[in-house]
C-alpha cells in the first residue's frame, strides 16, 4: 500500500502551468482524485469562481475531514472514496478529472480499476490530467521501476492523448480526452 499522509507535491509543481494548459471554463465538474491536503482542488474552485462542482477525491478520511472544514460553504464537496474503485459519482458526470502524483503508487489491479472508473466517469470530449514523476534519477520519489514515463502512461490508457508538458523541474502532466 503506497501512503503519502503529509506528504505533497505542491512546492514542486507550477500550478500556473497546470491550470493554464487544462483550460477549465465556467460551470464545469472537475474531479481531484487523490486531492490530498486539496490545494489543486481549491485553484480548480477558485477558477471556477462559484460555478460548476470540485469534488475533492481522496482515501485518506483524516485528510478529507480537515479538507472539509476548510472548504464549507464553497462549490467543493470533499468525498473519502478510491480512484482505482467505483466511486459514488454519476457516469459521464465529469469534465476534467486530475490525478497528480499518485498513479505510480497504484497497483496493477488498482490500474485496471482507475481506468474503468475514468472511462465511467469522463463525459464524452471529458479530459484525464496525470500528473506524474520524470522517469529519470531525483533525489526523492518512488524507484525508477514504479514511474511512468509520458509514452508508458499514452500506452496504458485507452484514451486519446493530448499533450505532455513540464509542470516542474521533476515532473510533467499528460493530458488525454474521451474518445466517446
Amino acid at each position: 500500500m503506497h501512503h503519502h499522509r503529509g506528504k505533497s507535491s505542491e512546492r514542486f509543481l507550477n500550478k500556473e502551468i497546470i491550470l493554464t494548459e487544462l483550460e477549465i471554463n465556467p460551470g464545469q465538474t472537475i474531479l481531484d482524485a487523490g486531492c490530498g491536503n486539496g490545494y489543486m482542488s481549491k485553484e480548480f474552485s477558485r477558477i471556477l469562481n462559484n460555478t460548476g462542482q470540485v469534488y475533492a477525491l481522496d482515501p485518506d478520511a483524516q485528510a478529507i475531514e480537515t479538507l472539509a472544514q476548510e472548504v464549507g460553504g464553497t462549490n467543493i464537496k470533499p468525498l473519502v472514496g478510491d480512484i482505482s474503485q467505483v466511486t459514488e459519482l454519476p457516469e459521464a458526470s465529469i469534465d476534467l478529472i486530475y490525478l497528480a502524483t499518485v498513479l505510480h503508487g497504484f497497483s496493477q489491479t488498482e490500474i485496471d480499476g482507475f481506468k474503468k472508473e475514468v472511462k465511467r466517469l469522463l463525459k464524452p470530449q471529458g479530459r484525464l490530467a496525470i500528473v506524474e514523476i520524470n522517469k529519470e534519477p531525483t533525489l526523492f520519489g518512488p524507484p525508477l521501476n514504479m514511474r511512468f514515463s509520458p509514452q508508458e502512461l499514452i500506452n496504458l490508457m485507452s484514451l486519446i492523448p493530448e499533450q505532455t508538458v513540464a509542470v516542474g523541474e521533476f515532473f510533467y502532466m499528460q493530458t488525454f480526452k474521451n474518445q466517446k
